[in-house]
């Protein structure tokens, strides 16, 4: 480790004013930040948390039947407060181990966009609207790429907005040792047609399967996507999977995921 400057705002205002300055950077949970700091892979001059913003906390149902999460609120309260989603609150109780779960906070599993994450999954599949201090992203033009957002210097996720299906579930292959998903699958069945999400098999990140989308918006069975293949082109290869072992588990994965949400 080494000196840096450490400020805890109390609210939105007062963190961003505190991240205009040069070389800072937020902290959530610290679940990815913290190891790459001990690792001196990443060296800001002032960390800024978000964890003492109240505002940015908390599980709630807006109007319109969304569920609304704050960006600061850790993966163990959405599992428990999220039963207006029960799909979005499984999968939030499934993130790592309980330090994490306790730790860790959607807002900064979103910001960072680790390829294997399970948030993106659940919020591009569920078609989310990722707030922050200055505007409002679709999920689909949230995720770039490979730890890459649309968020620009500064800016912080205040909360998410999740629409709620007719019906949903995320499975996930999980690496044992990390809890991280080998591949995983959320589908969301809305009335005007299906998502189908896949994390942790892609070189670019998450990433929707759009042919299986179409096949499942006709026929919501996990026969509807026998015909189909995922090219291995792309697919992350490592010593846990080939690109051919992850393009074959993201069309299993799928098949379970949608045999479940029936």
């Amino acid at each position: 480790m080494y000196d840096f400057e450490f400020e805890k705002p109390g609210s939105i205002a007062e963190a961003v004013a505190a991240l205009s300055g040069e070389d800072a950077q937020a902290l959530g949970g610290g679940q990815t930040l913290i190891p790459t700091l001990k690792q001196r892979l990443n060296a800001p001059g002032k960390l800024v948390s978000l964890t003492g913003i109240a505002e940015m906390r908390g599980v709630c149902v807006g109007d319109g039947g969304e569920v609304i999460i704050g960006g600061a609120t850790p993966h163990a309260v959405v599992a428990a407060g999220a039963g207006a989603y029960p799909a979005l609150a499984a999968l939030a109780g499934q993130i790592g181990d309980p330090a994490v779960r306790n730790r860790g906070t959607i807002g900064g599993s979103l910001a960072n966009n680790d390829p294997a994450a399970c948030y993106p999954a659940a919020a591009l599949g569920s078609g989310a609207v990722i707030v922050t201090n200055a505007r409002e992203i679709a999920a689909d033009d949230y995720f770039q790429g490979m730890f890459t957002t649309a968020l620009e210097e500064g800016e912080i996720i205040t909360e998410v907005r999740f629409p709620v299906p007719q019906a949903a579930h995320y499975e996930k292959f999980v690496q044992p040792a990390s809890r991280f998903a080998l591949t995983g699958v959320f589908v969301a069945r809305f009335a005007d047609g299906v998502r189908v999400a896949v994390t942790g098999a892609s070189e670019e990140g998450v990433f929707r399967w759009t042919d299986a989308e179409a096949a499942l918006s006709e026929t919501f069975a996990p026969e509807a996507i026998d015909g189909l293949n995922v090219a291995a082109e792309g697919m992350i290869g490592d010593l846990h999977g080939t690109p051919d072992y992850r393009a074959h588990l993201v069309k299993v994965i799928t098949k379970r995921a949608v045999k479940a949400a029936q």
